[in-house]
């Protein structure tokens, strides 16, 4: 192997949250599910597309002096089921957090169908979606039976 190829392509970082295995070209997808953005003020590391043996290629994301709470690895889940999710304190691996998407999800997004029962006010029910596929990803909602747009998801995040 060439020394080029061991290069890591982005230093280390202090504290934060690392997350890998990320499908290529889906990290700027996990940043706007996570809600980061050019007015979040923690520093974000991305690599896109980098060689993986076990994937082909994927894309990394470092993002420092935060760590992701459950809520937010449910978030990942619908982008990025297989990821990694590693959080560092001072320059460790402190804890390896699992992403489990399950048979369901619950409360993490809304039914991307305009007159699903889940959008009238006076029906306060828990926002389900049934998982009938990981590989492509599929969901439909549990109440209007419709599938979900993977794309349209990101708007409709609880």
């Amino acid at each position: 192997m060439s020394q080029e190829h061991n290069m890591r392509r982005v230093t280390a970082i202090r504290n934060g949250t690392v997350i890998d295995h990320v499908p290529a070209g889906h990290a700027m997808r996990v940043l706007e599910m996570l809600g980061i953005d050019q007015t979040s003020s923690v520093p974000v590391s991305m690599v896109m597309n980098v060689p993986s043996k076990k994937m082909g290629t994927k894309d990394i994301i470092k993002v420092e002096d935060r760590e992701l709470n459950q809520d937010e690895l449910n978030r990942l889940a619908l982008v990025a089921p297989d990821a990694h999710v590693a959080i560092i304190r001072a320059y460790s691996v402190a804890e390896k957090m699992t992403i489990d998407l399950g048979e369901e999800v619950k409360n993490v997004v809304r039914c991307t169908f305009s007159n699903c029962i889940t959008t009238n006010p006076r029906e306060p029910l828990p926002h389900r979606l049934k998982v009938l596929s990981t590989e492509p990803l599929e969901l439909r909602c549990h109440y209007c039976g419709r599938p979900q747009d993977l794309e349209a998801l990101v708007r409709n995040l609880i």
